[in-house]
């Protein structure tokens, strides 16, 4: 029995692997005689990126419970292009659109941390807005930028300079606050983001709090503040 179930754990493992090498992922250094883009080359790689992108798809996909094709996505090839982003883009660290991930030279230049680790963080950001359902555009934008900062947050991304948990002024703040706040809704329910992004596939309803929690998102999120004010 035992051999069996190693057997089917190993069959399943393989799917996933063969599934996210189907995907083709396509990384270009746009500027490479640019500060940035020579920083870039130095100190991240065109290398390093092409093993990130399907990492940070499996990541992902096993963080949403995403384990069969059905249940993904139907993307084909992911583009990631170091650029300089135009307005009004160019101050933002990256960018997702079309399954096509632009990240800022600029950016890259003018982060003086760990830019590796800063790089990986803000791909595994982006590559989450590939892979979420958004409730065919009707999702709360916050809401959308909070999961893939939370996706972020528990694959031990998060920058220094983030907020701190109980930190911010609403809960669709966006980024870093709402990150915190989801992950505090996690801690009531184990899977709660993962079944979020379920229910955003089709549609968007501020009540799917609710229906996961019992509580509406202001009763939650006045509780997630006041066990930090408490604290």
């Amino acid at each position: 029995m035992a051999h069996l179930y190693l057997l089917l754990c190993s069959l399943l493992t393989l799917a996933a692997l063969q599934a996210i090498n189907a995907v083709e992922y396509e990384v270009t250094n746009a500027v490479p005689t640019t500060p940035g883009g020579i920083i870039f080359t130095n100190e991240i790689g065109l290398d390093y990126t092409r093993q990130t992108l399907p990492s940070a798809t499996a990541f992902i996909w096993n963080l949403f419970q995403q384990t069969t094709e059905a249940d993904r996505k139907s993307v084909q090839r992911v583009s990631l292009f170091i650029d300089e982003l135009d307005p009004p883009y160019a101050g933002a660290a990256a960018i997702a659109y079309n399954n096509k991930i632009n990240v800022s030279a600029v950016y890259i230049q003018g982060f003086s941390g760990d830019r590796k680790r800063e790089f990986t963080g803000i791909v595994y950001h982006e590559m989450t807005h590939i892979w979420q359902w958004n409730g065919n555009g009707n999702a709360n934008g916050g809401l959308i930028e909070g999961i893939a900062d939370f996706v972020r947050l528990k694959a031990d991304l998060a920058p220094a300079h983030w907020r701190q948990a109980g930190e911010g002024d609403k809960w669709d703040e966006g980024y870093d606050v709402t990150a915190r706040f989801l992950d505090y809704c996690e801690g009531l329910r184990s899977g709660f983001v993962a079944e979020l992004n379920k229910k955003l596939r089709n549609s968007y309803d501020v009540g799917f709090f609710v229906e996961l929690l019992g509580k509406t998102v202001d009763q939650l999120w006045s509780d997630y503040k006041a066990m930090y004010v408490n604290n």
